[in-house]
C-alpha cells in the first residue's frame, strides 16, 4: 500500500501524514473501526448510565451500535449542519432517544461537570491540523471543562506523532492520568487490510492534579499497562507498534528474499532490547519441503557478530541450509538474562507466529533451531567510556568451537567486534585445549565453562581476525626469518592498537623486530593493558597520537600492509588507483566470507603483469619465517597457531 511508511521514522513525519489524510479518501474512517472492534475498550471505560458527549460524531454508526447495546444517554455533536440533520432524519423512528446537534466543539453550550465521558471518534485527528492545532486545543480544554471529576475523554485515533503528543502534554499539564490502548488487527490477512493499528486514548480527570505523570501503553483492549516516565517515551512506544504492524502486514501478505527485514524486541519492564529478529525468506523457485513452511533459528549468545548471522549473504546461506520457506534469525543482547532454550522458546512463541508467512496453515507447528541445543555463554567483566569512542564493554564469550574468547565492543556499534582474543588456561594453553575437547563431547548442552574466566589468559600466539593472520604472513616478504637476515632488525609501525593481539603476536614470536603502535585513545591503550594482555616493552611502544601524521613523517621505503574493508567496489577502485600512484606493486589477499582485503604495497618496480617471479620466492621465505616463529617462542606452551606458506597461496597481483 502507497500510504505505508518504509521506517518507524516516518511517523514522525509531518509530509508522510500530510500525503496520509490527502489520499485516505472517503472510507478512512472505516480504518478506526466500529462498534464491534472498539467495544471491549468502550465498555472498560464508559458505564452504561453515563452521560456521554460524542464529540464529532460525523456519520459514523458507532452511536447507533452503543444506543442499540443500551447506552441511552449519549449527546451527539457536530459543527455540520447536513450531517446532524441525516443523523437524526435516519434514526428519527428507530432511535428516538438518540439526538444529533450542531454544535461547535470548542464552544459547547453544556454546564461544566455535566458529563462522566466524551466520546471522540477521529475529530481530535482532524482538527488537530487546523490552526497550527490551536483548534484541537480548545476543544480539549472544551472537554475537561464538561467532565465531571472521574470523567474520561475517550478518543480513538491513528495516532500521527503531532497530534497524540498534543492531547497528552495538554492533559499531562493539567495532571490527569493518560493511558494508550494499541488495538491489533487480529487474523486480517487479506492484501487489501489497513496495517496501521488504531489506538484509544484515555485520559481520567482527578480532583486534584497528580504530582508525577501517569503515562500508560496497553497492548489490546486487556493488556496489562506499561508504565512511562516521560512523554516521549509513549511516544515512542506508539511508532514502535506502528512499525511492527506495518512489518507484520508486509510479512504476511509477501516474501522476498532480498528484503532482510527486522525487528528488536524490548523488555516490557526495563525497556531495553532484548531480541532482534531478522526474517529471511527463501528465494522464488526454492525447492522447499511442504511441510518446512516456518522456522526460528536461535543465535547463540556471542556469535550474533559471526559472518553466517550478521550479513545478509551469510543469513541467506543459513537458511538454504535449514531449507524453510521461512526462517526467523533471533539474536540475544547484552546485560539480558536467558535461562535456557525453554524459557526463550515460550518467550517467543506469541510474537513469531505474527511473523509466519502467507498462506502457513494456523495448526503449524514451528520448530526451533540452534546450535548444539543450548542458548550460548556471554559474560561482561568491564565497561567504561571513552571521550573519543563512547561507551565501551570487555566481555568473555564461548565460542561455537568451544572456546572462550575474550572482545572489546564499543556500544555505539554493538554489532561489531572491535577486538578479539582466545582464551587459555594460566597454567597451560595445551592442557586447556584437551579440556576443552573433552568438555564439549561430555555435554554440548552445556552453555557455562568449566573453567573460571577470572584463570584465564589470554593467548598471544592465537590471532583471531584472518586479516591479521594474513598481515603477519606478507612480512615474509622482506626476508624476516631467512638465515641470511637474522641479524638485521625488522622496524614495524602499526595504526591503531585496539586489544593489542596483532603487536603482541609479532612482539613475542617475531625475530628481530621492534614495533610501535599509533593509537589516538588512551582508553584504548589502558584496557588493552588490563584485559587483553598487551605488554608494551623496549621492543613494542606506543605512540598516542594521530597515525597519519606518524605515517606522513615516515621514510617511504619497505612495505604498507592495508587491511581494506569496503562493499563499493567504485570506491575499491578509487582506493587502488590512489594507492598504485604510490606504491607501483600490489598484491591483494581477500579474506573469505569477509569484506576485509589484505593489500600488500611495495614502492619496487612493476617489472612483470602476473605472478610468474613474486610468488614463487614467497614459498621459501613463507617456510623461513614459519621456523622463525616457531623457535621464538619463549614459554613451550606458548606457540604460534598460524600457517605462512597457506595465508600466502592466494596472493594475487592486482
Amino acid at each position: 500500500m502507497s500510504l505505508l511508511p518504509r521506517t518507524a521514522e516516518e511517523f514522525s513525519s509531518a509530509e508522510y501524514w500530510e500525503k496520509f489524510f490527502k489520499k485516505r479518501g472517503e472510507k478512512a474512517f472505516e480504518w478506526y473501526g466500529d462498534y464491534n472492534k472498539l467495544c471491549g475498550v468502550l465498555h472498560k471505560y464508559i458505564k452504561m448510565q453515563d452521560k456521554v458527549l460524542v464529540v464529532g460524531c460525523g456519520n459514523s454508526e458507532l452511536s447507533e451500535q452503543m444506543y442499540d447495546v443500551g447506552y441511552k444517554h449519549l449527546t451527539n455533536i457536530d459543527i455540520s449542519e447536513t450531517v446532524v440533520n441525516n443523523m437524526n432524519q435516519r434514526n428519527a423512528e428507530r432511535r428516538p432517544g438518540l439526538t444529533f446537534h450542531q454544535v461547535d466543539a470548542t464552544k459547547t453550550p453544556y454546564e461544566d461537570a455535566s458529563y462522566q465521558a466524551a466520546l471522540d471518534k477521529g475529530t481530535l485527528d482532524a482538527m488537530a491540523s487546523e490552526e497550527e492545532g490551536a483548534l484541537a486545543r480548545n476543544m480539549l480544554t472544551e472537554v475537561g471543562r464538561v467532565l465531571s471529576v472521574g470523567g474520561r475523554y475517550v478518543c480513538v485515533t491513528l495516532a500521527q506523532e503531532s497530534v497524540i503528543k498534543l492531547a497528552v502534554e495538554h492533559f499531562v499539564q493539567l495532571g490527569w492520568a493518560v493511558r494508550l490502548h494499541c488495538l491489533q488487527e487480529e487474523n486480517r490477512t487479506e492484501e487489501d487490510s489497513f496495517a496501521l493499528p488504531v489506538f484509544v486514548l484515555v485520559c481520567t480527570k482527578f480532583r486534584q492534579p497528580m504530582p508525577t505523570p501517569i503515562l500508560e501503553m496497553c497492548l489490546g483492549e486487556d493488556g496489562a499497562p506499561v508504565r512511562h516516565t516521560h512523554v516521549s517515551e509513549l511516544l515512542s512506544a506508539v511508532r514502535e507498534h506502528q512499525a511492527y504492524s506495518v512489518l507484520r502486514k508486509r510479512l504476511r501478505t509477501n516474501t522476498d528474499a532480498n528484503s532482510n527485514l527486522s525487528l528488536t524486541l524490548c523488555h516490557a519492564k526495563t525497556g531495553l532490547p532484548r531480541y532482534t529478529l531478522t526474517i529471511q525468506d527463501s528465494p522464488p523457485g526454492a525447492k522447499v519441503p511442504r511441510a518446512n513452511q516456518f522456522a526460528v533459528f536461535i543465535v547463540p549468545q556471542g556469535s550474533e557478530t559471526a559472518w553466517l548471522y550478521s550479513s545478509g549473504e551469510g543469513r541467506r546461506q543459513l537458511a538454504a541450509s535449514a531449507n524453510f520457506r521461512r526462517l526467523v534469525i533471533v539474536s540475544m543482547h547484552r546485560n539480558q538474562e536467558y535461562t535456557d532454550m525453554q524459557a526463550v522458546q515460550s518467550e517467543l512463541s506469541p510474537v513469531v507466529m505474527d511473523l509466519a508467512p502467507p498462506g502457513m496453515p494456523a495448526n503449524h507447528q514451528v520448530p526451533f533451531l540452534s546450535v548444539g541445543g543450548d542458548l550460548g555463554w556471554r559474560e561482561e567483566v568491564s565497561r567504561g567510556v571513552s571521550q573519543l569512542s563512547g561507551e565501551y564493554c570487555v566481555e568473555n564469550v564461548k565460542g561455537e568451537d568451544g572456546e572462550l574468547y575474550r572482545r572489546l565492543v564499543f556500544l555505539s556499534n554493538a554489532a561489531l567486534v572491535q577486538s578479539e582474543s582466545r582464551l587459555v588456561s594460566s597454567n597451560t594453553a595445551t592442557s586447556q585445549k584437551r579440556k576443552n575437547k573433552r568438555k564439549a563431547k561430555a555435554s554440548a548442552a552445556s552453555a557455562a565453562p568449566a573453567a573460571s574466566s577470572t584463570s584465564m589468559t589470554v593467548d598471544s600466539g592465537f590471532l583471531c581476525c584472518a586479516h591479521h593472520e594474513v598481515m603477519v604472513a606478507c612480512l615474509a616478504m622482506l626476508g624476516v626469518g631467512m638465515p641470511q637476515n637474522k641479524d638485521i632488525p625488522v622496524s614495524v609501525l602499526l595504526v591503531g592498537l585496539g586489544g593489542g593481539g596483532l603487536p603482541q603476536f609479532l612482539r613475542d614470536f617475531m625475530p628481530n623486530v621492534t614495533i610501535e603502535v599509533v593509537e589516538l585513545d588512551p582508553v584504548v591503550l589502558e584496557v588493552a593493558k588490563q584485559w587483553f594482555g598487551f605488554q608494551p616493552d623496549d621492543r613494542l611502544t606506543v605512540t598516542l597520537g594521530d597515525g597519519l601524521e606518524r605515517i606522513c613523517a615516515l621514510e617511504k621505503e619497505g612495505l604498507f600492509i592495508l587491511n581494506l574493508a569496503c562493499r563499493d567496489p567504485a570506491l575499491r577502485k578509487s582506493v587502488l588507483e590512489r594507492v598504485s600512484g604510490v606504491f607501483p606493486t600490489i598484491l591483494s589477499r581477500k579474506i573469505e566470507e569477509e569484506i576485509n582485503e589484505v593489500l600488500l604495497c611495495s614502492r619496487g618496480e612493476k617489472e612483470t603483469s602476473d605472478a610468474t617471479h613474486i610468488l614463487p620466492s614467497l614459498n621459501q621465505a613463507a617456510k623461513n619465517l614459519q621456523s622463525a616463529l616457531c623457535s621464538s617462542g619463549t614459554e613451550p606452551s606458548r606457540r604460534p597457531h598460524i600457517d605462512i606458506a597457506e595465508l600466502l597461496k592466494d596472493l594475487r597481483i592486482v
